[in-house]
């Protein structure tokens, strides 16, 4: 298929875009009064990043976020996707406001604005401000009001001239990785943990666009969730159920409370005493939205869990014996998760509002040749693959309304360092020259027959 066969696959209005996190791309950790993060502490800390990598530095856009806006209006795109540092604005998470944190990205949404870039900001990225932490973090309900806070002040001061807030990107992995499997900030590996935080941040949802709403009722609000891709090993009924337990334990767990205003039954059973449920808890979490937005990498394939001692969801994950081919990560390649996961989502969820592809894409360290280019083609055979799965996805009458590459650059990869490259867009990260791959030539070349 052409690149103009598949761009007259979308609607006129469908937005591309291109994505980034504060954390990982921002550095200047310690310049113009921002507070240190979780992910500050923890990546300092020895063994928990590999190579010992830190995003004290990362790719510099706090100084050349200029180049790199010019850099995301020159592959035709729409919109940026980007977060907002928490530690930036409020130092210690709560308190005095960091008038220079908030004017770094003041001056941001101008240039956004002056290159007509649709602004698609995120409250909460992972950098939850240290001083927070000291009290429980996201354990502790407290953090929910604080964020509350926060998102006040930013609609205030930026809500003009931002087109769409989310309130947190991938609850999964702040609650699951950070507290549970514990290889994310803040290290922790205590289940009992990871369920009282992801209540927390349900609440913190709900609390949040309640607050961003009493300031400017105008933001579509959102959240956007990385919501698993299930496939049970086998026919059995006993895999079977197995899947059903781990989309209510990984998926049903944010989007339950957040859509529908509950719980899983299931979950309920076996977890209710650890979620710490409040009166009043599940009202304020269930807020109308008038977008979600899907993180899609690769499926899981789920098998049950025969030990009479493991604990809920007793499942475990297993290889799949359908698909060999792997990205550098490790991860598995199966374009048609992404809509397996999108129809079971909108089979599930009545009124679920409509959607945006919000990250999609494939670590591949592949560098610079002799010539000066990156010949990434298996980047671009990927994000072709999983685009054509999105034009199938509303051709079967689901509402995706855009997508966004993830990511504009390679960056810092969390517990990965920057020993695994996602972007489009290649760092030398000893010199932060950017040299656009030949996956970002082709994403420039989809999104600017959008626009003839």
């Amino acid at each position: 298929m052409s690149i103009q066969d598949l761009a007259d696959r979308f609607p006129q209005d469908f937005i591309w875009g291109v994505a980034g996190a504060a954390y990982q791309i921002e550095g200047a950790a310690r310049e113009d009064g921002r507070g240190p993060s979780i992910w500050d502490a923890f990546s300092h800390m020895p063994g928990r990043v590999h190579g010992g990598d830190t995003g004290d530095i990362a790719c510099d856009h706090y100084h050349r976020w200029e180049e790199d806006l010019d850099l995301v209006a020159s592959l035709n795109v729409g919109a940026y996707r980007f977060s907002i540092s928490w530690p930036r604005i409020f130092p210690n998470g709560v308190g005095a406001l960091n008038e220079a944190g908030l004017g770094f990205y003041d001056r941001l949404l101008d240039g956004l604005k002056a290159r007509n870039l649709k602004a698609f900001a995120t409250l909460y990225h992972w950098d939850l401000p240290l001083a927070l932490m000291a009290r429980g973090g996201w354990t502790d309900r407290g953090t929910a009001d604080a964020f509350a806070d926060y998102t006040g002040l930013v609609t205030r001061h930026l809500g003009d001239r931002i087109d769409t807030l989310a309130t947190f990107n991938e609850p999964w992995c702040i609650s699951y990785k950070g507290h549970f499997i514990g290889d994310h900030a803040p290290g922790e590996r205590s289940l009992d943990a990871a369920l009282a935080a992801t209540h927390v941040i349900n609440l913190a949802h709900g609390k949040a666009c309640l607050a961003a709403r009493a300031e400017r009722s105008d933001i579509p609000m959102g959240v956007v969730l990385n919501a698993q891709a299930i496939y049970p090993a086998s026919a059995s009924d006993a895999d079977q159920a197995a899947a059903e337990r781990h989309f209510q334990f990984h998926n049903d767990i944010y989007m339950g409370p957040m859509m529908v205003g509950r719980y899983g039954d299931q979950l309920m059973e076996s977890c209710a005493d650890k979620l710490n449920i409040e009166d009043g808890d599940m009202a304020v979490i269930h807020q109308p939205l008038e977008w979600w937005g899907f993180n899609y990498y690769c499926p899981v394939t789920i098998q049950h869990d025969a030990d009479p001692n493991v604990a809920f969801p007793a499942t475990k994950e297993v290889l799949s014996t359908t698909s060999g081919a792997r990205t550098d990560i490790g991860w598995e390649i199966k374009a048609e998760g992404l809509s397996h996961l999108l129809t079971m989502a909108y089979d599930r969820y009545a009124n679920l509002p409509p959607c945006y592809i919000t990250e999609n894409g494939a670590c591949y360290n592949i560098g610079i040749d002799e010539g000066g280019a990156v010949n990434d083609q298996p980047r671009l055979d990927y994000l072709r693959d999983h685009i054509s799965v999105v034009a199938d996805t509303i051709d079967a009458g689901i509402p995706v309304n855009g997508y966004f590459a993830w990511s504009l650059m390679d960056n810092f990869e969390w517990a990965e360092g920057f020993s695994m490259r996602f972007g489009i867009v290649h760092v030398n990260y000893e010199t932060q020259e950017r040299t656009i791959k030949k996956s970002g030539q082709w994403l420039a070349e989809l999104a600017g027959h959008m626009h003839r």
